[in-house]
């Protein structure tokens, strides 16, 4: 199966109800009717740990995104983050679902998502840090989708057609995310004096968390990011921020205080019944 032929399928196979996903809703899994089936050569635990730590990112990403609801500045900007968020949703249920398979154990993107604790989470610890003012959600959304976006780009050319196609079909969804935090960015850092204050004190907060984004990407992808961020805050008005980045990876599962009560809330309504269908 082409790449071509497999990303239509990706398509195709994502019903217009995704964006309703919940537990006990009973979608089918989002891979239904492509050949999942690992080529030779792809090594099934790699792709599992790859495959799972891009799924947390972005399940975590989006429910973090979801708190916006009901808080943002304006109805548009409202609008904005709500559908950035279920983008990610999507991609974490291809995600979690392609890892559940390479894996072999059994485990669906549900199983994934809702009966995992804190401790086996392989998400980065930007994702997870709780919401401040709107300046650090747009400092923070800006990093996390500049790497995203990189690292899928790069993903595209991955020898598994699965997360190859995952990848293509995400590239132009984060390629919105990014334009839209760096649009923020630059209106923050070059308006008034006090949104400029905020914004470079939101960039402080989260740019510790910028080394672990990149601790396992190649220097393409470092190199994309870092002129990225360049040309924005350049843009923006703002310094690039000279902090020390934080010891410690999400990704071998050290992560802050914030995720367990973001994983009760989360994972609540699964937990209260497991069984659970409407």
């Amino acid at each position: 199966m082409s790449d071509d032929h497999l990303y239509l399928s990706l398509a195709e196979a994502s019903p217009e109800g995704d964006a309703r996903w919940a537990f006990g809703t009973g979608f089918e899994d989002p891979l239904h009717g492509i050949d999942t089936a690992l080529p030779p050569g792809v090594d099934p635990g790699e792709l599992a740990e790859r495959c799972l730590a891009l799924g947390d990112d972005a399940l975590v990403a989006a429910q973090r995104l979801a708190e916006w609801c009901t808080r943002a500045p304006e109805l548009e900007e409202e609008v904005a983050l709500a559908n950035i968020g279920l983008d990610l949703l999507g991609q974490a249920r291809l995600l979690l679902s392609r890892a559940g398979q390479a894996e072999g154990a059994g485990r669906g993107e549900d199983a994934l998502a809702y009966f995992r604790g804190p401790q086996e989470f392989r998400n980065v610890r930007l994702t997870e840090l709780p919401n401040g003012d709107f300046a650090e959600c747009i400092a923070r959304l800006l990093l996390f989708s500049t790497w995203r976006l990189a690292a899928f780009r790069a993903l595209t050319a991955h020898p598994d057609p699965v997360l190859s196609a995952i990848a293509t079909k995400g590239v132009s969804e984060l390629a919105y995310h990014r334009d839209h935090a760096a649009q923020w960015a630059v209106r923050l850092g070059d308006g008034t004096e006090t949104s400029h204050l905020r914004l470079r004190r939101a960039l402080d907060e989260v740019w510790p968390y910028l080394d672990e984004l990149l601790a396992a990407e190649g220097p393409a992808v470092r190199a994309e990011v870092e002129q990225t961020l360049r040309q924005v805050l350049d843009a923006a008005t703002v310094p690039l921020p000279e902090v020390p980045a934080l010891p410690g990876s999400g990704r071998a599962g050290e992560h802050t205080p914030h995720l367990a009560p973001l994983l009760d809330e989360l994972q609540s309504v699964a937990r209260a019944d497991p069984e659970a269908t409407w």
